[in-house]
């Protein structure tokens, strides 16, 4: 079979746009031609350029009655190539610990952990004619948590150090639900939630599950050892005096 010459011409035309692009040590040997359909053709080279192992350059053309016209000339990540890992928005990457005094962090417009005040979709299945959120209107809040919000936040509490699961929780002999320096909530997270106010406490200060405990529980008493009630005869009697008589 003839060689093709439509792809030869191609990859002269390549080569000569991709020369006038970039260095000619940042660019190598041809490596493969292929037809896109349509009148264009994308032909790739080896990428010489420094940091870019792995990488190639590709030139792309279209084709019309024998005559081309070079479209772009762009470098790509070959499959050994090293690629920063995929983009994740900085709000996502974002940690708690992250934001330092003076920072700012505003909710997204479309935040779903929030809604008005005045919204009348919370607490209408509860039965209760005068809503807790209701009563903020006119206080000074104009959002307050949604029930989307409200379980996002009982879910990382849960999930978190002063959860049900943590290691201080699992060896504790009893909980926070009975514990004298529980601080309760109001809300709907009340029934779940409270915060510790107890100084000797790894959880002092912070929000704690009704299932979290530690050994700091109000209801905790010292511990006395009892003492043998028969002493053993010791086996070197350092005590009596020998009678030397």
């Amino acid at each position: 079979m003839g060689e093709n010459l439509t792809a030869v011409g191609s990859i002269e035309i390549a080569r000569a746009a991709l020369a006038d692009s970039v260095d000619s040590v940042e660019y190598g040997a041809h490596l493969s031609s292929r037809d896109l359909g349509g009148g264009l053709w994308a032909e790739s080279f080896v990428c010489t350029r420094a940091g870019y192992t792995g990488w190639f350059w590709e030139v792309c053309l279209s084709e019309f009655e024998g005559r081309f016209t070079v479209n772009d000339v762009i470098v790509l990540p070959g499959s050994e190539a090293i690629v920063a890992p995929e983009w994740t928005p900085y709000r996502d990457r974002v940690q708690p610990e992250d934001l330092g005094p003076g920072d700012v962090l505003p909710p997204d417009a479309d935040d779903i952990r929030l809604v008005p005040a005045w919204s009348a979709g919370d607490g209408e299945d509860t039965g209760v004619v005068d809503r807790h959120f209701a009563r903020e209107v006119g206080l000074g809040r104009e959002w307050v948590l949604s029930f989307e919000g409200r379980e996002d936040a009982a879910d990382r509490w849960y999930d978190g150090a002063f959860g049900p699961e943590s290691a201080h929780a699992q060896l504790a002999t009893s909980s926070c639900r009975s514990c004298g320096f529980l601080v309760s909530l109001a809300g709907d997270l009340s029934d779940r939630f409270g915060v510790c106010a107890n100084r000797t406490s790894p959880a002092d200060g912070s929000v704690v599950a009704f299932t979290y405990g530690c050994g700091a529980h109000s209801s905790t008493r010292p511990k006395r050892s009892g003492s043998a009630e028969i002493v053993p005869d010791p086996v070197f009697d350092t005590v009596t005096a020998d009678d030397l008589a």
